[in-house]
C-alpha cells in the first residue's frame, strides 16, 4: 500500500491540469475513486492501489519521477494558468518532460526557491507541517528596525483564532534606510510573512526564500531551472522520513 494524497494533488500531477480545473472536474461529479462518485475536495487516494477515472479516462500518474527546482523572480504567479494572461512559474519551465506541480508556493511578488515534482507522497510530506520542514526566507523591510519591532516579529500576530509566528527571525543587516531579516517557517501558510508585516507596519521592500529543508537556492540564477541531484533528492526524502 502506498501513501494516500488528495485526489486534487492526484489529478493535477497526472496532467488533467491546473489545481483549479481538477477542482471543478471534482464538484462537477465527474471522478470516480474505484467506481464510487467522489465530490469531497478532501478525499483521499492512494495512487498505487486505488483505480481513477474521469469519465470513461483511467487516470494514472506518470511513471517517470521528476524534481526540478526553480529561482522565481518577482512578478510570476505560481499557478499554472492565469485567466488575466500574466505571467506564471510554468512559462520559466519550458522543456520540463513531464507535467509537475509546486510543492508550495510563493506569492507574486515574492521570489526565490520553488520545488516542482511528480512525486505526490514526498511532496505531501514535504508540505505538510506535521514533519517540520523549515522554509527559510531573506526579508528587506523599509527602515531601520529597533530591536522591540524585531521581536514583535518574533512574537507574531493573532489573526482570527490562529497565531501566526515565525520559527525564527534574526536581523541580517541593519542600515540607515533598510533592515534585512533572515526568517524561519515551517507552516508556510498564504502569505505569512508579508501578514505579519503588515500588522506591524513594516513595508516590504523584497523577500526572497532561499532554502526549502535540505535544498538550497545557491548556484541557480534568477528565472531559471535545474534537476535536484540525486544525493539532494535522497536528503528530502531522509528529511520526511521516506526510504531511500
Amino acid at each position: 500500500m502506498g501513501e494516500e494524497i488528495r485526489i486534487n494533488r492526484f489529478l493535477a500531477s497526472a496532467g488533467l491540469g491546473s489545481r483549479r480545473k481538477v477542482e471543478s472536474l471534482i464538484l462537477q461529479g465527474k471522478v470516480t475513486i474505484n467506481g464510487q462518485l467522489v465530490r469531497d475536495l478532501s478525499a483521499r487516494v492512494d495512487p498505487q492501489r486505488d483505480r481513477v477515472r474521469v469519465g470513461a479516462r483511467v487516470v494514472r500518474v506518470d511513471r517517470k519521477v521528476v524534481y526540478v527546482i526553480l529561482h522565481k523572480p518577482p512578478d510570476y504567479l505560481t499557478t499554472a494558468s492565469d485567466p488575466g494572461r500574466r505571467r506564471t512559474v510554468y512559462d520559466l519551465l519550458r522543456g520540463v518532460p513531464s507535467q509537475v506541480f509546486p510543492v508550495g508556493r510563493l506569492d507574486r511578488m515574492s521570489e526565490g526557491l520553488l520545488l516542482f515534482t511528480n512525486d505526490g507522497p514526498l511532496a505531501y510530506r514535504l508540505a505538510h507541517p506535521s514533519y517540520g520542514i523549515h522554509r527559510v526566507y531573506r526579508l528587506r523591510v523599509r527602515g531601520t528596525l529597533s530591536e522591540d519591532q524585531v521581536n514583535r516579529f518574533r512574537r507574531g500576530i493573532l489573526i482570527g483564532k490562529k497565531m501566526i509566528r515565525p520559527k525564527e527571525v534574526r536581523v541580517v543587516h541593519r542600515g540607515a534606510k533598510s533592515t534585512s531579516l533572515e526568517v524561519v517557517l515551517v507552516e508556510g501558510r498564504n502569505r505569512e510573512i508579508r501578514r505579519i508585516c503588515a500588522a506591524l507596519d513594516l513595508a516590504v521592500e523584497r523577500l526572497r526564500r532561499i532554502r526549502f529543508g535540505p535544498i538550497s537556492l545557491r548556484g541557480v540564477p534568477v528565472g531559471s531551472w535545474r534537476y535536484l541531484r540525486e544525493k539532494e533528492v535522497d536528503a528530502l526524502k531522509k528529511s520526511v522520513r521516506l526510504g531511500v
